[in-house]
């Protein structure tokens, strides 16, 4: 498959002719009345008849068709869908403003009216090229990873089950919060804090919330009232969207694994393809999905898209242009940890291209002006408005062993087959050069946050964990200098052809083999017995957590009532925190409660005391132990002034315990 080596054509000169521009061209300016008003009756239609599910397909297409970067139909649709990810994360600041929010008419109108003005702009007529053999390797290496991580939500079977998917820890929960709100208001909730003030708790206000406008945005699509779901409905839907971001993160790095060497024998493109995938679930990557990270799982995506694209970029310059401002936005409004990185990226790119972009100056000026204006909105507003500084003195424990094991052990066999490649295998092509480069910049990326965490008076943990994250993923894409220097099959040399063969196989077994992907061998790039792939997938769903099962009953028996606050208290602090997240959660009363959950000590009885004292207003305890109970009376006892302001609910739970 030829694949495109610079970012810009070489101009082509030829003789002016006297011909009338082409029928197309004659017949656009027809075509046009008829094509704007399609861009509306569709929607229409496609509401009417309660089917708004079929309206992202479409804008899809027609995204697709009128690209004209990539050689394969896969190329065309995976830019298509970053494109049009980033540009969505953009337009939320849109839907917040106008009158209709993220109902599916007004928003797939304006989206199909841009498409045919672009298309009258350029003069292009929507086309796809047919699907490529080579595309096979990335769909179905995906297909497969994304089967088996399903596993855990096709066994879950009821809502008890399904939270415990959350239990695992509050992040799934503050998630889905987020999304349930973005859905009730009809965009980005930081554009006017005190209009969800008693909606939100005021911690997520000014998290990015890129993935979860589009979690929201999707959501109300597949609904024929065009209204995303909420509260316990939107459960399921969420733990779906959740695999599904994940699969297209396994598909983005597939696809740049393949792209990334150029032409490649199938032989090779089939062992990139299970090398990539053994190390994608043998490394701490799948904790993503356990630990419930689908904003960085995403932000992963996109920034591999960049990083792939700088190194080896598309033919059609203002595409490449395009495609660039736009990831640089879409990664400032899901992941902005990774956005640094993303703007040196881009500026190296636009440094070798320089005399390139000249020539494009007028796109590349307005381009960069917008995404400049865009890209740091969501971090600027962390940093001033929200102190989100401070988490970078976070710690976690023994996942920096495994990030060192990643990033030492796939860095040893990486960087010296792309010094190879770069200097006697592939000289002539600068994309293992340039990929060189895409590492020193994420490697420059996690040392820096190293340190400002170490200034700042913490360790390095938390988000140098995540930082070694993206390092780790771009080692992986760039496995595929390893494979490019394995021995290819050549016609009329069976001796050659069974030694690639017999290579192939032996490099593909052992990448299985030493990352545990069998489920019987432990991985060499994590330190637990079981890899973080086979722990998520082996959830124990059909024994629920003491955790979910408490959330589910209180949700139940004990729902959202105006004027008082419903909270849990179970035996142990840190059990009642995670089913008090949980219940209002699904009761969307994450405000009213925050002062009782956050803040406060894990220790009892004075975590109980002080969540009395600072909640005003009425309160519905509900106790689920004898000897919360007890303790609550013993509290009420001291402080009668208490007694008129609770009332105590009895729910033993007698579910083994976590």
């Amino acid at each position: 498959m030829p694949v495109e080596q610079s970012a810009i054509a070489p101009p082509v000169t030829s003789t002016p002719t006297v011909n009338a521009a082409p029928p197309y061209h004659r017949r656009r300016w027809i075509i046009a009345p008829a094509a704007l008003a399609a861009a509306w009756l569709l929607p229409l239609a496609a509401v009417a008849l309660d089917a708004p599910w079929v309206l992202p397909p479409v804008v899809l297409l027609a995204t697709a068709g009128l690209l004209r970067g990539g050689r394969s139909l896969l190329d065309r649709l995976l830019l298509a869908t970053v494109l049009l990810v980033c540009l969505t994360t953009a337009a939320g600041l849109i839907f917040a403003v106008w009158p209709w929010g993220m109902a599916p008419v007004p928003v797939t109108g304006t989206a199909l009216t841009v498409l045919v003005l672009a298309a009258l702009a350029t003069g292009r007529r929507p086309t796809l090229p047919r699907p490529a053999w080579t595309d096979l390797f990335p769909v179905v290496g995906t297909a497969a990873l994304v089967w088996y991580v399903a596993q855990p939500l096709l066994r879950a079977g009821d809502l008890a089950s399904r939270l415990t998917i959350f239990a695992r820890g509050e992040d799934y929960l503050r998630h889905l919060s987020l999304v349930d709100v973005i859905g009730r208001h009809g965009g980005y909730l930081f554009l006017d804090p005190a209009a969800v003030r008693d909606d939100l708790v005021s911690l997520l206000v000014h998290y990015p919330q890129g993935w979860h406008l589009l979690v929201a945005l999707l959501g109300g699509h597949l609904t024929p009232t065009g209204t995303a779901p909420g509260g316990v409905d939107l459960v399921e839907p969420f733990l779906w969207w959740n695999v599904a971001g994940f699969g297209l993160f396994v598909l983005t790095l597939l696809w740049a694994a393949q792209r990334l060497p150029g032409p490649l024998h199938p032989l090779g493109r089939g062992v990139l393809t299970v090398v990539v995938g053994a190390l994608v679930l043998g490394s701490q990557l799948p904790r993503v999905l356990w630990s419930g990270y689908p904003t960085e799982t995403l932000g992963l995506a996109l920034t591999v898209v960049l990083a792939v694209l700088v190194a080896r970029p598309l033919t059609a310059s203002r595409e490449q242009l395009l495609l660039l401002g736009a990831l640089l936005v879409g990664i400032g409004y899901t992941y902005y940890l990774f956005l640094p990185a993303a703007i040196v990226l881009v500026l190296g790119a636009l440094l070798v291209h320089r005399r390139e972009v000249a020539r494009v100056r007028r796109t590349a000026l307005v381009v960069g002006l917008v995404a400049a204006g865009l890209a740091p909105v969501p971090m600027l507003l962390g940093v001033f408005r929200a102190n989100q500084t401070e988490s970078l003195t976070a710690t976690v424990g023994p996942d920096l062993t495994e990030t060192w094991l990643a990033l030492g052990g796939l860095g040893a066999l990486v960087i010296p087959a792309l010094l190879l490649n770069a200097g006697r295998v592939d000289r002539r092509d600068p994309a293992w050069r340039r990929w060189l480069f895409v590492l020193l910049v994420s490697v420059a990326l996690t040392v820096a946050i190293g340190q400002a965490s170490i200034g700042l008076g913490g360790e390095l943990g938390y988000y140098f964990n995540k930082a070694g994250h993206l390092t780790t993923v771009l080692l992986i894409v760039g496995t595929a200098a390893v494979v490019r220097l394995l021995p290819a099959p050549r016609r009329g040399r069976p001796v050659r052809t069974l030694a690639a063969g017999l290579t192939a196989v032996t490099v593909a077994a052992a990448t299985v083999l030493f990352c545990g992907v069998t489920g019987w061998h432990r991985s060499l790039l994590v330190v637990e017995p079981r890899t973080w792939a086979q722990r998520w997938v082996h959830h124990e769903v059909d024994q629920p957590t003491r955790a979910a099962v408490v959330c589910d009953r209180v949700n139940r028996e004990y729902p959202a009532v105006e004027g008082a606050t419903t909270l849990v208290l179970d035996r142990s602090p840190y059990r009642s925190y995670l089913e008090n997240i949980c219940v209002s959660t699904l009761q969307g009363t994450t405000s009213q409660t925050e002062a009782a959950i956050y803040g406060l000590p894990f220790v009892e009885p004075d975590r109980t005391w002080q969540m009395l004292e600072r909640m005003p207003g009425e309160i519905r305890l509900v106790v689920t132990t004898d000897g919360a109970r007890v303790r609550v009376n013993r509290l009420l006892r001291s402080t009668p002034e208490l007694r008129d302001q609770v009332t105590v609910e009895t729910m033993f739970v007698d579910e083994p315990q976590d």
